[in-house]
């Protein structure tokens, strides 16, 4: 038979009061004397001694009757707008960035950009150099509707009705040529203008003609093909080539004799100043029924010549920084 052990506790008030303060023993947390909102607020509640995190909480209330920092995006209608805008909030480290999207052209602002400077190492406090980016405004290129009717129909086959009404619809668009542009020299007498029209006619072989001409082949235009057969031979090896010469021709028979190059002077953006381009002119003949082709020359040097201007008059009134291309996101 074994005999039960008991244990006598010599004090049994000192062993209570030991077991209770284990039970509530807690670590002391260190809590700021006022808020700082780069440090963490924790505090000790009394079910199971478990530790909140009041950081967040405190920072909401913080900045419940201001905001902490500026932040947002503002979305300008013109660009005088986003120049007051950049004076009112730009700093040491604000930026812009130039997106020349010929679909979507935009001008950002970043008033909060990172300062300049190579990152710094990892510390405690943070990069001292690094800035939240999120106080921005934006500048989207309105395109002009002249800018995006022809860029819509250029280089698109159009039969003689659908180019008719385009021609008089856009009829203001249309530069007749001047003489000196009709005339196809190169002269110091010419305006700076005239001569690109010529450098760009003879580059391409074509010749000028006026919104007349292009309403009157809207209206009356037919083509007539004929085919010629010739046939070469080689005397030495007794060869014979065979080549279909093809010929339109107008309705009196004779060779047409079709200006192959308009002048229109129209504005990239909204509101902004006109730029002459050229506009090729064709037409193709498929089976009974004639298509024609306006395709603008190089609309590319227009559309890069207007946002340069656009862009050095915003950096110029503001004395920023330039990129070119899209910001960090």
């Amino acid at each position: 038979m074994t005999e039960a052990v008991t244990h006598t506790l010599q004090n049994p008030a000192e062993t209570m009061r030991d077991i209770l303060q284990e039970i509530g023993h807690h670590d002391l947390i260190e809590t700021p004397t006022e808020i700082h909102l780069g440090k963490a607020h924790l505090i000790t509640l009394p079910d199971g001694r478990k530790v909140s995190d009041l950081t967040d909480k405190l920072r909401e209330a913080a900045g419940y009757l201001k905001p902490l920092r500026r932040a947002g995006t503002a979305r300008l209608d013109d660009l005088d707008s986003l120049i007051a805008w950049t004076k009112r909030f730009q700093g040491e480290n604000s930026v812009l960035f130039a997106k020349p999207d010929m679909q979507k052209p935009t001008l950002t602002c970043i008033a909060d950009y990172h300062l300049e400077g190579p990152a710094q190492p990892i510390a405690p406090a943070g990069d001292p150099t690094a800035r939240h980016c999120h106080h921005r405004a934006i500048y989207s290129f309105p395109l002009s509707e002249e800018w995006k009717d022809w860029m819509r129909i250029s280089g698109q086959p159009l039969d003689k009705d659908e180019m008719g009404e385009f021609i008089e619809a856009h009829a203001k668009d249309i530069m007749d040529p001047t003489p000196a542009v009709l005339g196809g020299t190169i002269s110091d007498k010419n305006e700076p203008w005239e001569n690109r029209l010529i450098q760009t006619a003879q580059k391409i072989e074509g010749r000028f003609g006026q919104l007349s001409q292009l309403l009157a082949m809207s209206r009356r235009f037919q083509v007539h093909e004929t085919s010629d057969l010739t046939v070469k031979t080689n005397r030495d090896t007794g060869e014979s080539e065979i080549q279909f010469l093809n010929e339109h021709k107008g309705a009196d028979g004779k060779p047409l004799n079709v200006p192959n190059l308009i002048t229109i002077a129209i504005p990239v953006f909204l509101n902004g100043a006109p730029y002459r381009l050229p506009v090729r002119f064709r037409y193709r003949k498929a089976g009974a029924s004639v298509k024609f082709i306006l395709t603008i020359y190089n609309p590319e040097k227009a559309f890069e010549a207007a946002f340069d201007e656009a862009v050095a008059t915003a950096r110029d009134a503001t004395g920023l920084p330039m990129f070119q291309g899209t910001p960090e996101t």
